[in-house]
């Protein structure tokens, strides 16, 4: 299938964890995956034929963000767009395993946070608007469990920030539904990544599930929210805790 007839994803944070089974599951049906991070993409991922670009770039960087998108957009050469997937984010920590709260946290860091956690998807999300609207596509923000409840690990920056990307879910679904574009967010708990560590361990026990979901199952949630089952699903975010949230 040639790339004017493939469906074509954009996504942020690529190189690992949830984005790199997200990329993995949209390649699996087919789709041409245009992506970004801060690393070069894994030798093992190069050898995917429909990861067709990856572009480094840092989006906590206004400046990168908006050469990102252009980049991309030069790759398109005017095809539409069928996804962006919101995936990238940065949750700081200390050495020694404190959690930043308000108090202790540097508002520098929180500037940082907030430029990659939030501005990043509302520029991208912007810059890609115009092919979004001539793929009638979709866009998926990644939030967080912690964006609603206080986590016993992720600091209050990280936290604060998932939640405002909640609320910017609902502003750009009730914007781009103009366009024909689908906004909405998907909401994972624990997670079993390269980032989880030993002390997460003790969170199992409030899992109703009993478990830490994995990465091939929030890219499945991220995948159905852009196929044409979900089409008439918008400003919605999508739990992904196996039940965590509701205590």
């Amino acid at each position: 299938m040639s790339d004017a007839q493939r469906r074509t994803v954009i996504l942020t944070g690529a190189s690992r964890g949830i984005g790199h089974a997200t990329v993995k599951r949209f390649s699996d049906e087919g789709w041409r995956i245009v992506t970004c991070s801060r690393e070069e993409v894994p030798d093992d991922c190069r050898r995917d034929p429909n990861w067709t670009h990856h572009i480094t770039v840092d989006l906590a960087l206004p400046q990168d963000a908006h050469r990102f998108v252009e980049m991309a957009l030069s790759v398109l050469e005017g095809a539409p767009v069928h996804a962006l997937v919101n995936n990238a984010a940065i949750s700081p920590k200390t050495s020694f395993k404190e959690r930043l709260g308000c108090l202790n946290g540097d508002v520098a860091a929180w500037r940082e946070v907030f430029e990659l956690n939030l501005f990043a998807p509302l520029q991208l999300a912007r810059g890609f608007a115009a092919p979004l609207a001539r793929g009638k596509g979709s866009i998926v923000n990644i939030t967080s469990i912690a964006g609603h409840q206080i986590h016993p690990f992720a600091g209050s920056a990280y936290s604060t920030s998932k939640a405002a990307l909640s609320a910017l879910t609902r502003e750009m679904a009730n914007e781009f539904a103009a366009l024909g574009v689908r906004v909405n967010a998907v909401a994972p708990g624990e997670i079993e990544t390269a980032m989880i560590g030993p002390e997460y361990e003790a969170l199992i026990p409030r899992i109703p599930m009993g478990r830490m979901g994995t990465p091939a199952e929030v890219a499945g949630v991220v995948y159905q929210l852009c196929a044409s089952d979900f089409g008439y699903v918008t400003g919605t975010e999508i739990f992904l805790t196996g039940g965590q949230h509701l205590l």
